[in-house]
């Protein structure tokens, strides 16, 4: 971490899990006079930023919103477009990530995505999975009204056949459920564009986390933005339904 860094962020209260929702690809082309697709070619460099950035701030797991659910009912020229780009920066970005010791995870229903997107995943999972520097997950056919659903369902199936007894049935056992099992709840949650939703993006896993919204659109998203989030992170106080007084005590 460089000097710039420590002079502004107190190491100490890093955010362990950081989410992004990254808005803005679209509008963005539109500014420049380009097709939607240019814009989602462009972001990749803000990819590259965030992950560095969290490289910098030793940041462990890294959440993007690559592609929900509801992204399916984009015109098909925009889909077809968005999977081909996915597939070229897996095997573009591949190598340098294993050389960074960055495990790829992803969450969501992936039944949808064409075969050789799948298969090139399935590919990046299997070479990083014993890396542990860093957890990058990537949100793909992503819904969580979706993925609470599952597991619903799931934890219903159990109890049906015998296996769970419904009185079991906590917070921790639940989370074991759903897709993103085995991560930390999300501490910092980031969206782009200037917009103020949340768009069903890890709806449970985001119940304790600090928002932060910027106007800059995705694709001018640079490290100093990621920072400023940090910053404006590490200023809040968290107290989890408690009061400031309890906080200080403990």
């Amino acid at each position: 971490m460089d000097k710039f860094l420590l002079d502004n962020i107190d190491a100490s209260s890093i955010p362990q899990h950081v989410a992004i929702i990254m808005d803005g690809n679209g509008r963005w082309a539109k500014k420049q006079g380009l097709e939607r697709t240019f814009g989602h070619k462009h972001a990749a460099k803000s990819v590259r930023s965030a992950i560095e950035a969290c490289g910098d701030l030793n940041i462990p797991y890294l959440t993007l919103f690559a592609f929900s659910s509801e992204n399916w009912k984009r015109p098909a020229v925009e889909v077809s477009f968005l999977m081909s780009l996915l597939s070229q920066s897996i095997q573009s970005e591949l190598a340098e990530l294993h050389s960074k010791n960055i495990k790829i995870k992803l969450i969501g229903d992936f039944e949808a995505l064409p075969k050789k997107v799948w298969k090139e995943l399935q590919h990046a999972i299997e070479v990083t999975k014993d890396n542990t520097k860093a957890t990058l997950t990537l949100a793909l056919s992503y819904g969580s009204k979706n993925e609470i659903l599952h597991a619903v369902k799931s934890i219903a199936n159990e109890a049906k056949a015998g296996t769970l007894n419904p009185s079991d049935i906590t917070e921790s056992l639940f989370e074991n459920h759903l897709y993103t099992k085995g991560l930390p709840n999300v501490d910092l949650m980031i969206r782009t564009s200037g917009e103020y939703r949340i768009s069903n993006f890890l709806l449970w896993q985001i119940a304790y986390a600090e928002l932060y919204f910027t106007d800059v659109l995705w694709p001018d998203f640079t490290k100093e933005d990621f920072f400023d989030a940090v910053r404006d992170y590490v200023q809040r106080e968290r107290r989890y339904g408690k009061t400031g007084e309890q906080m200080k005590t403990e």
